[in-house]
């Protein structure tokens, strides 16, 4: 059996552990294990079913530049007690190559750093940060990306040029977003969304997901649509502030603040269209997610084209006003766009034959990507 040692935050519910939470569920562990190297000492949401999959979970002293050499001895100590490990991938972003950097004190074969951003952010860590870019390629054994764009943001136009990386689209298990109306009215009728014209946005509370400018848009959608009313799934040290905001606007009981849950799956059938402003992204799950819904989706364009997965995916500029961006909410909230996504209930050959589903179903569903990988980790081990 190989081992595989992945490195991240914590496994929470976020757009990383999710995509790996949806290779490992189907991945052959007789063949392929996976193990997790948390950099948090909060316990993730998914902690008991890797627990239960025979996964591993460690929690090293974390990500403190000063602190290094502690982080350092801990890995030497965690390698020389488990010598299985002959594969490490990092998922940390730049930081990522803390552990990449431990493994090659270690002498770990098979080093992999995943791309999922196509972008670092902009914070007081930023220094760091390109210091740690900076020392991947020497650390480094193999690149994996989960886009094009973010490709080029961590390898560089020379390493895409040359295709000289694995290119993984995030992978999700179809079958369990295909539109389905009982679903999307047992989730209305017990969160009181009836007779609404739902928004939806799924994603952390920081930053990057840019939830400041969404309030501000979706408040100018309630001046065109008074019925409309916008769903938002995730958490975060940023969702006092947001909930704040809305109360500022005035907006509140326009807004259902969801949390971090399980069903996001169920809550995308509740929505009439998706949203994602964010400043950055690799090439979220969550947009892959609401297009595998058939949900109609604004993304703003400072998001990878790659995402544009349907005809009815939509691109604003951040640069524009919130009225434009409201404008644009609204045509789809209510344009005849949202009567396709109910005939697919009923006629599963238009269903299939839809852009989105064909892209999906080859480039992102699940089975497919696990297959791959499983090949890969045989092929670096033992070729």
């Amino acid at each position: 059996m190989i081992r595989i040692l992945h490195s991240v935050s914590n496994m929470d519910r976020a757009g990383i552990e999710t995509m790996l939470m949806n290779y490992y569920r189907y991945m052959d562990k007789s063949k392929v294990q996976f193990d997790f190297l948390c950099n948090k000492k909060k316990p993730g949401a998914y902690d008991d079913e890797i627990k239960s999959m025979g996964g591993r979970i460690y929690h090293t002293p974390g990500l403190n530049p000063a602190k290094y050499p502690v982080y350092l001895k801990y890995m030497r100590e965690l390698f020389q007690e488990h010598p299985e490990y002959k594969i490490v991938e990092a998922h940390n972003g730049a930081l990522g190559v803390y552990a990449l950097h431990a493994a090659k004190v270690s002498k770990i074969p098979v080093r992999i750093f995943h791309a999922h951003g196509a972008s670092i952010t902009k914070d007081w860590k930023l220094p760091i940060k390109l210091v740690c870019k900076a020392c991947l390629p020497t650390n480094m054994t193999h690149h994996f990306s989960c886009g094009v764009e973010a490709a080029k943001c961590y390898f560089g136009q020379k390493v895409v040029d040359e295709n000289d990386y694995v290119l993984i689209p995030n992978a999700i298990d179809v079958e369990r977003f295909i539109y389905n109306p009982e679903i999307r009215n047992k989730i209305r009728k017990e969160n009181d969304l009836e007779n609404k014209h739902v928004v939806g946005h799924v994603g952390r509370f920081m930053a990057q997901k840019n939830h400041t400018f969404l309030v501000d848009i979706f408040a100018e959608v309630l001046k065109i649509d008074s019925q409309a009313h916008l769903v938002l799934l995730g958490d975060g040290e940023l969702m006092d502030e947001i909930k704040r905001k809305a109360a500022d606007l005035g907006i509140s009981e326009h807004v259902t603040f969801v949390g971090n849950v399980g069903n996001a799956n169920e809550w995308y059938q509740a929505f009439d269209c998706f949203v994602l402003p964010s400043i950055w992204e690799g090439l979220p799950v969550v947009g892959v997610e609401a297009q595998a819904a058939d949900l109609p989706c604004v993304f703003s364009s400072a998001i990878t084209r790659e995402i544009g997965l349907s005809q009815h995916a939509k691109f604003v500029p951040l640069t524009e006003s919130v009225s434009v961006w409201a404008k644009t909410l609204s045509d789809l909230l209510l344009s005849p766009v949202q009567i396709h996504r109910f005939l697919y209930n009923f006629i599963p050959v238009i269903f299939l034959a839809d852009k989105v589903s064909c892209l999906i179903l080859h480039f992102h569903n699940h089975f497919r990507m696990v297959t791959g990988l499983l090949q890969f980790f045989s092929q670096v081990l033992y070729i």
